[in-house]
């Protein structure tokens, strides 16, 4: 299956009665092949058969919304370090203080300091290191949050709208700008898949149809032999993550996982090492070079792979990142104390794939 086109910058396997998009029943191939071609004529509503249609519609009604509980934006997480990036555009030049000597340079590159303290027009980056605040602009981590799943309350498969977007009335249709814009974040039921022209369609609501490319949705896999209580799953394709105590989903959200020219690794890993915070550079002296300061709540499992919290991007639900898979603050905050508490220090993470990327 294609996918949606790669954001450049850092499957369904069932399980279980877990919700998944309901199916056309084989009889009604050609009545939904006939509905593409007219929505809303000849027995058809919206693209699919009338009937079809209308078991669906008290469903659509009686779940305007995924039965999730959002996680809590953790606030105290993102106001526990002050972040900058450095925008000079070459070389940082570092002072002993305010108007001081300089004592050093950053070279080139995305990099972003710890805010220490400021000073009428400078910043502390470390003790008895300044850089002129001139040479930062404010980094803003994301608020987006994951949500708890109880999977028995979930009938249908969930999923992320990726980018703002008008609803299409039928499957493969252009959006109706006349209708209410739908906000990126926003969470959605999928209550039916149609293919057109290689893509898929996804009826989230009455008379409303989003394409594929801009949304992810939550996919739910087998737990692999090797592992047991507490681990997390990270989709590829999707850009989702979801996390298990055992074989029960109790928490998904989206991710930003590496590159093409740093792809993230299909695989099973465990865990090797955890840090509270800690720095991340790479790629000196090439144009790719970055430097994070206090990178949050990460967990090693790929050699130097990790996952990890972020606070210089909200790209979520695209690939993103030099090949660490990516989480908001508050969700990797989450994912760290929660596997911890459940008395798995080292928890195993899969890395699977549920499709395959197209561009």
């Amino acid at each position: 299956m294609q996918r949606r086109l790669v954001i450049v910058f850092c499957v369904m396997v069932l399980l279980g009665s877990f919700a998944v998009p309901s199916v056309l029943a084989q009889g009604e191939t050609a009545d939904v092949a006939g509905c593409l071609a007219t929505p809303n004529g000849n027995g058809c509503q919206a693209g699919l058969p009338l009937a079809r249609y209308q078991m669906l519609l008290d469903e659509m009604l009686m779940h305007p919304q995924p039965d999730v509980r959002p996680l809590p934006v953790n606030m105290v997480e993102l106001s526990r370090f002050a972040f900058r990036r450095l925008v000079t555009g070459g070389a940082t030049p570092i002072y002993n203080g305010p108007n001081g000597a300089t004592v050093g340079s950053i070279a080139p590159g995305f990099n972003y300091i710890t805010v220490h303290s400021t000073q009428a027009g400078w910043v502390e980056m470390n003790p008895g290191q300044w850089v002129r605040e001139g040479d930062t602009a404010v980094a803003r981590p994301s608020t987006f949050a994951g949500v708890l799943l109880e999977p028995e309350a979930m009938e249908y498969t969930m999923a992320w709208v990726l980018i703002p977007s008008h609803p299409a009335p039928f499957p493969g249709a252009a959006q109706d700008a006349s209708r209410p814009l739908i906000q990126r974040y926003t969470r959605v039921n999928i209550f039916e898949s149609v293919e057109v022209d290689g893509w898929r369609w996804y009826l989230i609501g009455p008379d409303t149809w989003i394409k594929q490319t801009l949304v992810s949705k939550v996919v739910f896999v087998e737990k692999p032999p090797q592992v047991k209580g507490r681990w997390v799953a990270v989709d590829l394709y999707e850009q989702t993550l979801v996390a298990y105590e055992d074989n029960t989903p109790v928490f998904a959200t989206l991710i930003s996982s590496g590159l093409p020219q740093w792809a993230t690794n299909e695989g099973t890993f465990q865990t090797w090492a955890r840090l509270r915070s800690g720095g991340m550079s790479g790629a000196e002296g090439q144009t790719d070079f970055y430097s994070l300061e206090n990178v949050p709540w990460t967990l090693y499992f790929d050699g130097a792979i990790s996952l990890h919290g972020t606070y210089w991007h909200d790209g979520f639900g695209y690939r993103h990142s030099h090949g660490c898979v990516n989480l908001t603050i508050t969700d990797s905050h989450w994912v760290f104390q929660w596997t911890l508490d459940g008395g798995y220090d080292m928890p195993w993470v899969h890395v699977f794939s549920s499709g395959e990327y197209s561009g």
